[in-house]
């Protein structure tokens, strides 16, 4: 086939975009007008090493516009976009929790992807970060020892204490990642959420024993005559957790039929102590 052939061979049908070769670097250049998730056409463009390449990438590109999918509109960073899921799903969570989330944004997400492209971000890259924070002494990231005496001090003086985070840590920053680019798929700004193609190792937990009949006894005996020995009786009798125990009311008793429903928790997030909604599977949880 003659080069005039092949250059016919190549010629793209209205609607499949144009594939051209830049003279200044020889790189292949595909490009197309799609569907973006601004709701309107825009001309966007792919890159490849050969015209085959090119030709493949902007292929998937028009198909994924047939197919009504958009293409992100913007490229925005992970930094900004993370400020923009906190501020429009994550305020919305209990406060604890969004305290939580908003945390491992500040301390880690930032640092170390925040200045990558959203649509850019790669499941190599969320392998990379996640095996550096697992070098990161915590007390480092933190600075929590700002607030100690002196001789308590390490790291912000320079000797280093090398408290690793553990599985667990780790495994709470990658959800978090995977909720916000989770959100970000459903905004159709990202084609794909590549954090759930990076598998992190669930932690293993120890199984508590508890304390034995003995012991409990051994502590109510201790507690009487203090003033919260009521509190006391009840942690060791009902199994509820801390908060349900410090958001107890006299609103929740019903003394005629000797009932009690935990329906408040007390939690401290930003520095405020807050009464929420106890967890659904507390709700239905009676005690007499």
């Amino acid at each position: 086939m003659s080069s005039a052939d092949d250059r016919r061979s190549r010629r793209r049908r209205n609607g499949e975009g144009s594939i051209y070769q830049r003279k200044s670097d020889g790189l292949w250049v595909g490009a197309a007008y799609v569907l973006t998730t601004a709701g309107v056409p825009k001309r966007k463009v792919v890159y490849g090493e050969s015209w085959e390449n090119a030709r493949d990438k902007l292929l998937q590109l028009v198909a994924r516009s047939q197919q009504g999918i958009p293409v992100p509109d913007r490229s925005s960073c992970v930094r900004d976009y993370l400020s923009y899921w906190l501020k429009a799903y994550v305020a919305e969570l209990r406060p604890k929790t969004a305290e939580g989330y908003e945390s491992v944004v500040r301390l880690h997400l930032v640092p170390g992807l925040g200045g990558k492209r959203l649509d850019k971000l790669s499941a190599q890259d969320v392998r990379v970060f996640l095996a550096s924070c697992r070098q990161k002494c915590l007390c480092c990231t933190n600075r929590s020892d700002q607030h100690r005496k002196p001789d308590k001090q390490c790291c912000s003086i320079g000797r280093c204490c090398r408290q690793y985070p553990g599985q667990r840590q780790i495994q709470f920053i990658h959800a978090v990642l995977r909720n916000a680019l989770g959100h970000a798929v459903r905004e159709e700004l990202i084609m794909r959420n590549v954090a759930t193609l990076v598998r992190v190792p669930a932690p293993r937990y120890k199984i508590g024993k508890g304390l034995t009949v003995e012991q409990v006894k051994a502590l109510l005996r201790e507690a009487r005559g203090q003033r919260l020995y009521p509190l006391y009786v009840v942690a060791a009798t009902m199994g509820l957790r801390r908060g349900e125990l410090l958001g107890m009311r006299w609103a929740d008793l019903d003394l005629d039929k000797g009932l009690w429903r935990p329906d408040k928790t007390l939690q401290r997030a930003s520095g405020e102590l807050r009464l929420q909604d106890t967890k659904p599977e507390s709700v239905d949880r009676l005690s007499c």
